[in-house]
């Protein structure tokens, strides 16, 4: 383990704390109602024996707050989260300490200094998780092949967003000497940007496990050269003048504190601005800022605006290229979410260059034209070039 990066990981208690013993036998009502009463509970016998209560959770917090609802869900979710917290399970020597458990080598990874802890079930539940995905693989169409996923760091589940990006790159007719892969995650846009024939990726992300996680996995695949791993907050003070930028922001408003993989998917008032200022200094003159968005905020009613717009109209330091606009693949029949706002979600890929400069001349441009080509395989909504 790199002793310069202090991997995320659920917080182990350590300390001692009265709990209320759960066994099979029991009945699932007094665990649920210890955990409204604010009591810990500890499963005793069997793993199964959590399984059953965090089912029986579910479905009392579906009964208190059935609102449907992008909201709603969100409600329901943040209150099933608060309760399960207290839901624990007992770790030992790098094991859980109940009967038919499985087992999860992120027990070892993450806590090799700590030998005795609690930590909340559902925690358990995202390590199992997160080390089959890590340990079997998670397919990656837009790479052909599977993603290794570090533990605690996003990847895609949806595709539509990087298959739009995997379509343009295929056309892109600039420099292909340096890039920049704003939050690289698990890696996905770096590895499209060399197989498309970058020379050199510069990938930061504010996530240490996703730096992490992407040195072990590139050390793994041979590739030490073309790709400088940088742990910081957006570019990382990186000391790159970029032909491409590509960034796959979060996609919704923030509307709680949020720490983690919420990072991901939530935004606060303060990053858009923050980047386009950053990008800025950081995109060569005649360079391209490709950015993958969503109209999901708009579609559930968490915000009116979008970001990318706001600054193409106040910023005053890019202008749009291009806009290319595809809906997104119906929900999954397995989710048991209302997701109806799918059938009007768009996803999203802009391709920004620098805004003309003082004196009405322009830093030359390849034709908007020839860089806003599409496959067959996705519809252009809106394609336009600011003159």
């Amino acid at each position: 383990m790199d002793p310069h990066i202090v991997l995320n990981r659920p917080e182990p208690i350590v300390s001692e704390i009265e709990a209320v013993p759960f066994r099979k036998r029991m009945a699932l009502q007094d665990a649920i109602e210890a955990l409204i009463d604010g009591h810990h509970v500890l499963v005793k016998d069997f793993y199964s024996s959590g399984l059953l209560v965090l089912n029986e959770l579910k479905r009392y917090v579906r009964h208190q707050y059935p609102d449907e609802s992008y909201q709603g869900q969100r409600v329901n979710r943040a209150v099933f989260r608060d309760l399960s917290n207290r839901f624990l399970l007992q770790v030992k020597d790098h094991r859980l300490v109940v009967r038919k458990a499985p087992e999860i080598g992120w027990l070892k990874i993450l806590y090799p200094e700590v030998n005795e802890f609690l930590i909340p079930f559902s925690q358990v539940q995202g390590l199992n998780s997160a080390w089959q995905w890590y340990l079997n693989g998670v397919p990656m169409p837009v790479l052909k092949n599977r993603i290794f996923p570090f533990y605690g760091t996003y990847f895609p589940t949806r595709f539509e967003h990087l298959q739009l990006l995997d379509q343009w790159l295929e056309t892109y007719q600039g420099l292909k000497v340096t890039a920049i892969d704003v939050g690289v995650g698990c890696g996905v846009m770096t590895y499209q940007l060399l197989n498309h024939g970058f020379e050199q990726v510069t990938a930061t992300d504010s996530n240490p496990n996703a730096i992490y996680g992407m040195k072990e996995d590139l050390g793994k695949k041979g590739i030490t050269s073309e790709v400088k791993l940088r742990f910081g907050d957006l570019f990382a003070q990186s000391n790159t003048q970029a032909d491409l930028i590509v960034f796959n922001p979060p996609w919704l408003p923030l509307a709680t504190d949020s720490d983690g993989l919420d990072q991901a998917m939530y935004y606060d008032e303060d990053l858009f601005p923050r980047f386009f200022s950053e990008a800025h200094k950081y995109l060569k003159s005649d360079g391209r800022l490709v950015m993958l968005f969503s109209n999901l905020a708009q579609v559930t009613g968490l915000t009116k605006t979008n970001p990318i717009e706001e600054e193409l109209e106040n910023g005053g330091r890019f202008q749009k290229e291009s806009l290319i606009k595809t809906k997104v693949n119906s929900a999954s029949q397995k989710t048991s979410r209302n997701q109806n706002w799918r059938e009007d979600e768009l996803v999203e890929l802009w391709v920004l260059k620098l805004e003309k400069v003082a004196g009405g001349s322009e830093v030359p441009v390849r034709s908007a034209e020839s860089r806003s080509r599409t496959s067959k395989n996705f519809e252009v909504i809106q394609s336009s070039a600011v003159d």
